[in-house]
């Protein structure tokens, strides 16, 4: 059984594409996404849960988030957990209701957010070239075994070295898209 599966080795790289537009999401752009809450613990019930295990999350108008916390004692510490995420957003308490309007940008916070993008992309980079060292790792342990044969494994190489090319294209293409998005007014 040859230890290189180039069908894993796709999996994998679009994995890493995925986990990178996942993150990518995460990034205020000016406009309200309930993405934007996903990465917010709160302390309830004596434990960590994400926020939308404790609450409805919601967008009602492009630049409005609405959080509809389903148990009145855990407004407090759903509040406390959005103030303290850093977004940058000032939550309104109405009764069980949290409103959270969406400030404009500055030029500055704009910035910061495209580089935030430029190392999540690096961080998707590293993990394409993880797994490509993986992958050569596991022809060179075929030929060994003499499962494939020295110009086949050249061959292979230059494959998994396309799919890694093809993959980092993919990168900066989603992430240019991103950085254009955040730094437009």
């Amino acid at each position: 059984m040859p230890a290189y599966d180039k069908a894993d080795v796709q999996r994998r790289m679009h994995g890493a594409v995925e986990a990178l537009k996942h993150d990518l999401q995460g990034l205020r752009t000016g406009r309200a996404s309930t993405a934007l809450l996903d990465p917010i613990q709160v302390e309830v019930y004596g434990a960590n849960m994400p926020l939308n295990q404790v609450a409805t999350v919601s967008v009602p108008e492009p630049r409005m988030i609405a959080v509809q916390v389903w148990d009145r004692s855990n407004v407090t510490p759903v509040e406390k957990a959005i103030r303290a995420a850093g977004l940058g957003i000032n939550p309104i308490v109405d009764g069980q209701n949290i409103r959270l309007p969406i400030p404009d940008l500055t030029e500055e916070r704009r910035k910061e957010l495209a580089k935030l993008a430029s190392q999540y992309a690096e961080k998707g980079k590293i993990a394409v070239r993880n797994v490509r060292r993986d992958a050569m790792d596991a022809l060179k342990t075929d030929e060994k075994k003499k499962e494939i044969a020295e110009d086949e494994h050249k061959r292979l190489d230059a494959e998994v070295q396309k799919l890694t090319d093809d993959t980092v294209k993919e990168i900066d293409v989603v992430v240019a898209a991103k950085e254009k998005e955040i730094l437009q007014k």
